[in-house]
């Protein structure tokens, strides 16, 4: 049970997160283009990188803070389904070519983010 209420409070703090970053990008960029959601995603995939790294081969954490972090805070702050939504948005709007460049940029810079956060974290 502690740990459920652990990951809860933890997606909480991170789904708060996501909400203040991508309202942010957005102001500040416009929502022509789901920047802000794309922000949250790639800030997050390099964090998931990282935070694997350090506890999973750097740092001898408890499994639950691991659990905590990884699932609630950064399950709350990432925003796949939000991102899936609004692809799926451009596309029905006939925007596809905004559609693939989110569904290109997203997918290749998260992966390249996770690889990103773990490596620098091997080196720190």
């Amino acid at each position: 049970m502690q740990k459920t209420i652990l990951i809860g409070v933890a997606g909480l703090i991170g789904t708060l997160g996501r909400y203040w970053l991508s309202g942010l990008v957005a102001r500040q960029y416009g929502e022509s283009f789901p920047w802000g959601t794309l922000v949250v995603n790639v800030a997050g995939c390099f964090l998931a990188g990282s935070v694997f790294y350090l506890t999973e081969e750097r740092f001898l954490v408890s499994p639950m803070l691991r659990s905590a972090i990884l699932i609630g805070l950064l399950g709350g702050f990432t925003t796949f389904s939000s991102y899936g939504l609004q692809t799926f948005t451009l596309l029905r709007d006939g925007q596809f070519g905004f559609a693939a460049l989110n569904f290109i940029i997203s997918n290749f810079f998260g992966l390249v983010m996770v690889w990103a956060g773990y490596s620098m974290s091997k080196v720190l």
